[in-house]
Parts: structure tokens; sequence; C-alpha cells
């Protein structure tokens, strides 16, 4: 196996076992998990799903990684979205149990006039949910040396099928940096040191609103870690999917610890499970998911079949 296929792999396995974890606890409070903890994979729960069911999160990430392996373009990617919830595309069980609000009015914009723009996603401040930023990894592999600015036009556009406004792109952006850093080689702790360094000039650079990267100023403080955990949100707002995610992958040292503690900060437990997971599954590596998670995860087979086909069209 390429070294490419295998931190691919990596990638869609951490990021559907982290969103596995969460799913049977979805919704549910943080002060729920202190006193009952998630520590394994558990079955049923929030969503009656049995063990191992992933939710929207990794289905749209396998309909990314998908339309790369497919020969990326923003209508193919904008057409699989839709087939995953019109017609079961990339769902664990054959159904679809979870979908935000934003991406389906941006899905039932595209799939009804399928002849317009695959940019359907709303514009407005409050279409900042999390529901791109949990779909975005694959695109870490997808140019990544790239100029600046035509990566980050791609990540805006991508995250524009769902959510079209600058702060969900720039989130977006945000996490494939240090997404690139950790492929590269780097500890978290070195990744996000190094985009503390990066981000604000080259935010500068791309000549985006003054207020919008004014949001993101105290996560590129490098101290994120420090925050105590009464401080990390995680609801489903884009920017707390983002702290939270950082928050876990630089205070843990496992791939199990990272993820079970994204989980138990509860509420919106699947996405910032898959987001986490996303993360510590290319930093740690498939060797570090524990092997009774993966041996229940759904359509395993499958989303190994999914990473070598996109990392043969990458290669």
């Amino acid at each position: 196996m390429s070294p490419l296929e295998s931190q691919l792999r990596a990638a869609l396995l951490g990021l559907a076992v982290g969103d596995a974890l969460g799913v049977p606890v979805e919704f549910q409070s943080r002060a729920a998990r202190k006193t009952d903890p998630v520590v394994h994979m558990r079955a049923y729960g929030t969503h009656n799903q049995p063990a191992g069911t992933w939710s929207d999160d990794a289905s749209l990430t396998f309909c990314l990684a998908e339309a790369i392996a497919d020969g990326f373009t923003l209508r193919k990617l904008a057409h699989k979205c839709c087939r995953w919830y019109y017609e079961k595309l990339w769902t664990p069980h054959g159904a679809v149990f979870d979908i935000g609000i934003t991406t389906r009015e941006a899905l039932y914009k595209f799939y009804t006039n399928p002849e317009g723009s695959p940019l359907a996603g709303g514009t407005d401040e409050y279409s900042n949910g999390n529901g791109a930023l949990m779909r975005i990894l694959p695109l870490a592999f997808y140019k990544p040396d790239a100029p600046l600015s035509s990566r980050f036009l791609l990540i805006s556009d991508v995250s524009a099928i769902t959510h079209g406004h600058v702060r969900s792109a720039i989130a977006c952006f945000l996490y494939l940096e240090i997404a690139r850093h950790l492929l590269a080689g780097l500890t978290p702790a070195a990744a996000y040191s190094q985009l503390c360094q990066d981000a604000p000039t080259q935010l500068q650079q791309l000549h985006l609103p003054a207020a919008e990267i004014q949001q993101f100023d105290y996560l590129l403080t490098g101290r994120v870690a420090d925050l105590p955990e009464q401080l990390i949100r995680s609801g489903g707002y884009v920017m707390h999917t983002l702290e939270a995610s950082l928050w876990c992958l630089l205070r843990y040292s496992t791939y199990a610890e990272t993820v079970l503690a994204a989980v138990n900060l509860g509420d919106d437990t699947d996405t910032t499970g898959a987001v986490t997971g996303g993360l510590a599954g290319i930093y740690y590596g498939e060797a570090a998911i524990p092997p009774e998670w993966l041996a229940v995860l759904a359509r395993r087979p499958d989303i190994e079949n999914l990473a070598a086909r996109t990392a043969a069209v990458l290669a």
C-alpha cells in the first residue's frame, strides 16, 4: 500500500469511527457524559442504530472522496451529495437518519434545479453550522501544493455546496491547513504552532473581510490547548466544532483518548467526533484505531476500497 493510500485510509476510517462513537449520544449534554462517559463503541441510543454506524458526517465525506476518485468537479460533488440524501448513496445501512437544516435546504435547491449552480448553500451569517467542515477532509489530499488563492477558492466552493458564508470557508481552510501539516509529518503541537504563525498573513493575503478574520483571532493565539474544558463549546456552530477539535487534538496523546474526549464534550457528538477523528487518524495512523472499533464499523471494506480508488487517482 502506498503512503498516500495509507494516509487516506487512516483519515477516512479515523473520521468514520469518531462519527460512529458519537452517533448514539448525539444531542445529549456534557453533564450526561460526565456521569456516563463514552468509553467504547455503543449501539442504539439517540438514533437507534447498531454499533459502528456513522452519520451524515462520514457519508458526505465519502461523497467528496468519491467525487475526487471520479475526476473532481463541483457539479459532480453536488450530485453525489444529493444522491446520498435522495437515493441513499453512501449510507451505512440504506437510510438517512441525520441531516442539518442548512444542508438539507441547499441539497433540495440543487436537486430541484440540477442545471443551476451547485453552490446552493445559504450565504447569511446564520448559515454557519458545521455541515461543510464535517465533510471537507478529503480536500487535504487534493492539489495540496496549489497556490494559496487557488486552494482557498476550491475550499470555499466545496463549502458553498451546502454552506456559502465566508466564515465556513475560513474554518474549513484552517482545518485543512492543520491536516496538511500533519500529513507533512508535524506533531499536532507543531502543526498548530505553524497554523498560528502562517494563517494571519494568509487570511490577509486572501483579502477576506477584516471582521471575519477577527472571528478567528482567538483560535490563532497559540493558546487553545490552555483553555479549560468549561470554555470549550461543542454545539453545531462551525467555530465551536473547529475549536473543540483543535483542543482535543492538542490535549490528548492517542487516537482513542482524542476522539473519546471529543465525544464526551457532549451536544453535537458525532460531528465533533468525526472532525477530530479525521485529524487524529491522519496523525496516529490506522494502526492506532482500536481494532474492536474498526471491527464493527459499518461498510469498512467499502471505505477501504474508496481510499484505494481515491489514492490511485491522486498518485
